[in-house]
């Protein structure tokens, strides 16, 4: 099965629509969480997700927007936008994102939004976290999100008790998938975090195990606009350009 593995899209309806676009072909998406939140477009990203083919698991800013996790947990920002979205949300797209898992196991890899351990809130963003949750995986291979960070972690050093951790930099990253157990996140649709402003998204060939992480440029400024307009914190809006 060839799939397009997506994470992070934070309502960003023209970063979605640009990496649906310049992904090729593929069969099913698999979303891993944090569909909205931040954005200026959660509706509509939703409706477009649902005309796919696709799989998809709970982030906590989704959680955040039907009332599933206390905002006190958030910042002033994300907490502004997450009551932003609460009230924007059609009746259905609440619904819809009650009824997502905050785990699903397919074809031999395991998809969740933070981590296996916490799959809502942790972040696995270095080695001695991914090793922990390396002994909890059901599968040889976990599928994250939540960082807004390409990375791989890889089965490691046992001693130390931690993985090797590379980060996954440039245009496009090709790997093959071996006997190693590893955990990998694809980036951010709608918010990237590393450096890099432009959309990050994974095609994965679960045949073949060959994966490949690629970087588009859309148009930033569309996005910043409708949140400017839709009256969303300025930060929110101005970080897209500086991909922070």
């Amino acid at each position: 099965m060839r799939c397009l593995v997506i994470a992070d899209i934070h309502a960003n309806l023209a970063a979605f629509e640009t990496v649906l676009s310049t992904a090729g072909t593929y069969d099913e998406i698999w979303c891993l969480g944090d569909i909205i939140g931040y954005g200026p477009d959660p509706n509509e990203c939703f409706d477009l997700l649902r005309q796919q083919r696709f799989v998809a698991v709970a982030g906590n800013h989704d959680w955040a927007a039907v009332g599933r996790l206390d905002l006190a947990e958030f910042n002033p920002a994300a907490r502004a936008a997450a009551e932003w979205t609460a009230r924007e949300l059609r009746p259905e797209n609440h619904r819809f994102v009650d009824s997502l898992p905050v785990k699903y196991l397919k074809e031999g890899y395991t998809l969740v939004h933070g981590s296996v351990r916490m799959p809502i809130w942790e972040y696995i963003d270095e080695a001695g976290v991914a090793w922990d949750n390396m002994a909890l995986m059901e599968t040889r291979y976990c599928l994250v999100g939540h960082t807004h960070v390409p990375l791989l972690h890889i089965d490691g050093d046992s001693f130390r008790k931690r993985a090797r951790t590379v980060a996954l930099d440039g245009e496009s990253v090709s790997l093959k998938l071996g006997d190693e157990r590893l955990i990998l996140n694809p980036g951010s649709v709608g918010q990237p975090r590393d450096g890099d402003p432009r959309s990050a998204y994974m095609l994965l060939d679960t045949d073949s195990g060959e994966a490949t992480i690629r970087r588009v440029d859309y148009a930033i400024g569309k996005t910043q606009a409708r949140m400017y307009k839709a009256g969303l914190p300025d930060r929110m809006a101005f970080r897209l350009s500086l991909g922070r």
